[in-house]
């Protein structure tokens, strides 16, 4: 029997729910909120799908009683104050902050094994909290944001060469935010030829901008954060754990080393499994894109020292 938690039964945590429902990614789901009702009532309108949509995950709802998350496998925390129009990530920490050391120490309680998969904002920062205020090992936390970034890099990839986006390749590294994301112009594939044979270095750069302003464009449009891609990227993450996959995705871990960084969670490609984070893979990439990546580095470094002036951990 295998169980994933979603906390946070908002539009990304609920729509996270309804994915590893559908996709019969674990036996049991357990959302929960603080808000009364409204994990139930998620819950139950994603049950009477389940005739439907032909799948036999058990999806329940709880308001704030932790203990029915008990036993949770991998818990996915999206709980937090979503993204506002000209709001920045940096913004939420104050409030996030909080909000997810609260969650952790309540989902430790319960299900001291669990694997965690942060999405709240900003997630870099987020991820860091959490391994450093819980004292766990760097392959139980898990950062979102780059499986989010790369599958809206390949959109874009597939939009520019007109083609199913099932048959390009790419991912994106560095931290989860507009200007602090490295989508990797080498690492983008069509059929596995690199997309410099198919479109102009004009073409590229636009994909590659189209990518970075990829959260802020939806925000603009929606009035608030996306939900159906975060959702989705959260649940994909999720299923390499449950299903021992190991899949490549590029997620927000906790470096030692790896490309010159100590004291820092950000995207990087990572081998995704049972364990967690089982392999953080260093590429040899460009001089061009690890400026890039350094550059990314000092941003979000910038960020995790506002968390350390709070002294939450």
């Amino acid at each position: 029997m295998s169980k994933v938690t979603v906390v946070g039964a908002g539009n990304v945590g609920a729509t996270c729910a309804n994915v590893l429902a559908v996709n019969e990614v674990a036996n049991q789901v357990c959302l929960i909120d603080i808000k009364e009702g409204l994990a139930e009532g998620k819950a139950m309108d994603i049950m009477q799908t389940a005739q439907l949509m032909g799948f036999d995950t058990i999806v329940e709802g709880v308001t704030n009683d932790y203990s029915s998350t008990a036993g949770s496998d991998v818990v996915i925390i999206t709980s937090g104050l979503p993204r506002k129009p000209g709001m920045t990530r940096e913004e939420l920490i104050g409030v996030n902050a909080g909000i997810v050391k609260s969650v952790c120490d309540q989902i430790l309680k319960y299900s001291p094994n669990a694997i965690l998969v942060v999405v709240s904002n900003p997630m870099d920062t987020m991820a860091y909290l959490t391994l450093h205020a819980l004292g766990l090992p760097r392959n139980r936390v898990i950062g979102m944001g780059g499986a989010l970034d790369s599958a809206r890099l390949k959109y874009f990839m597939s939009k520019a060469l007109k083609c199913n986006a099932n048959d390009v390749d790419g991912f994106v590294i560095g931290g989860h935010g507009d200007t602090t994301m490295v989508p990797l112009t080498s690492c983008m594939t069509y059929k596995g030829m690199n997309i410099s044979n198919f479109l102009s270095k004009e073409d590229i750069e636009e994909v590659v901008k189209s990518t970075m302003v990829g959260g802020a464009t939806l925000t603009g449009l929606l009035g608030t954060s996306a939900w159906m891609a975060p959702g989705a990227a959260a649940a994909s993450v999720a299923e390499s754990i449950i299903k021992d996959q190991k899949k490549m995705i590029p997620c927000s871990a906790s470096l030692e080393g790896e490309y010159g960084m100590k004291d820092i969670t950000i995207g990087v490609p990572c081998i995704i499994g049972k364990n967690g984070i089982e392999k953080v893979l260093e590429l040899n990439i460009s001089q061009e894109e690890m400026e890039k990546f350094r550059a990314s580095e000092a941003a979000v470094r910038k960020t995790t020292e506002v968390l350390k002036e709070m002294k939450l951990f």
